[in-house]
């Protein structure tokens, strides 16, 4: 409708500081309180990696740094070359982002309408929901199963008309995994015309089968990737969107401009590393079973993890006990209406957990 094209015109004329969607809530949780937070303060609420960009990629950073006067488009170029070749897909299959929230929102755009609605997890990441919802597309919020795995069936069954399914895996915040089977049966059984946009910004962390092969398969399939998660470069802002060219090219237009240079070569000389992704799932799941050993020993109710984030039921109102641990210096994550007396953790350093730990139990006293 004509409607719907002035809003999708009006946002992107808006730019992105201006959109409602843009930014996680998490970031509105920190700019609320500009200025109230303590350098020591412990930011365990956004899924951030405290480790940082490895050393492979802040020598990339450092190396092209004083080259930042130019577009340097030859970075992007190796780094969908790089991309490609990990994934087994052909260089055009790979379409880079500065972080994969982009892909997400254009992708909304590009499949959904007020005529195709948008299908997603309950509780599930809710970027794509709100970007939905701005352009009048219907939202169909489908609960986990009983295993906090994706309900494959039920988000196959929810609308004849759906425009895009989406599944994030592991899923943000529960942290808990679908079986590749059942992704595999969904793009099997979807409704007609529908996509389905996998987001695997976890996907590293879990050491889960990755999709990439059924991209390579010409499926109707977009899988985001990002760098901010176990690459440790969330402020840097490199990521891509998997798909076959035809399905790539429908996002492409709502975005424009070169792609930061230090995030290009950062993320190629990530990509090229040999150890940072399994030395540090080694070192995020040491961390991760530690505070959920701790979590039974004081038995707390949690949602077993996979991922670089936690859900623990804090028997009140969510908000309540965040709260409460920002008066202990302590930044945790947020509710989901879905499930109101949980809240999502995630995981910092040793040191921070340890923080995280002692807080926790003097508020939840």
């Amino acid at each position: 409708s004509l409607r719907h094209f002035g809003r999708i015109a009006a946002m992107l004329g808006a730019g992105a500081a201006a959109l409602p969607f843009y930014n996680e809530p998490a970031l509105a949780q920190l700019s609320a309180v500009a200025g109230e937070v303590s350098p020591d303060a412990v930011r365990i609420n956004a899924n951030e990696n405290p480790l940082g960009p490895c050393a492979e990629a802040c020598a990339a950073i450092h190396a092209i740094v004083q080259k930042g006067g130019r577009y340097l488009y030859e970075e992007t170029f190796e780094f969908q070359k790089t991309m490609a070749d990990v994934e087994g897909l052909k260089p055009d299959y790979v379409q880079p982002f500065a972080g994969s929230s982009a892909p997400l929102h254009q992708a909304v755009l590009a499949f959904t309408s007020p005529t195709r609605p948008f299908v997603t997890a309950s509780p599930g990441y809710e970027a794509g929901e709100r970007a939905a919802k701005f352009i009048g597309a219907k939202v169909i919020g489908v609960p986990l199963t009983s295993s906090y795995a994706h309900d494959v069936k039920a988000m196959a069954a929810a609308s004849p008309e759906a425009g895009l399914l989406y599944v994030c895996n592991p899923n943000n915040p529960t942290g808990t995994l679908t079986p590749r089977e059942d992704i595999e049966w969904l793009l099997a059984n979807k409704p007609k015309g529908s996509i389905l946009l996998l987001d695997e910004a976890y996907i590293h962390i879990a050491g889960a089968p990755m999709c990439s092969d059924l991209v390579a398969k010409d499926k109707e399939l977009i899988i985001l990737r990002t760098f901010s998660k176990i690459y440790g470069m969330a402020g840097i802002r490199a990521g891509a969107a998997l798909g076959r060219p035809d399905l790539l090219q429908r996002i492409v237009p709502y975005s424009s401009g070169a792609m930061p240079v230090t995030a290009m070569a950062a993320a190629t000389a990530s990509l090229k590393s040999k150890n940072v992704v399994p030395e540090r799932r080694k070192i995020i799941g040491d961390v991760r079973g530690d505070v959920l050993a701790f979590l039974e020993k004081h038995r707390f109710k949690y949602v077993p993890s996979v991922s670089n984030k936690f859900m623990v039921d804090v028997r009140r109102p969510g908000g309540e006990i965040i709260e409460a641990m920002r008066k202990e210096n302590v930044y945790i994550g947020r509710v989901w209406p879905a499930w109101p007396t949980y809240v999502r953790v995630s995981i910092g350093t040793q040191q921070e957990m340890e923080k995280f730990k002692t807080a926790f139990l003097k508020v939840m006293a």
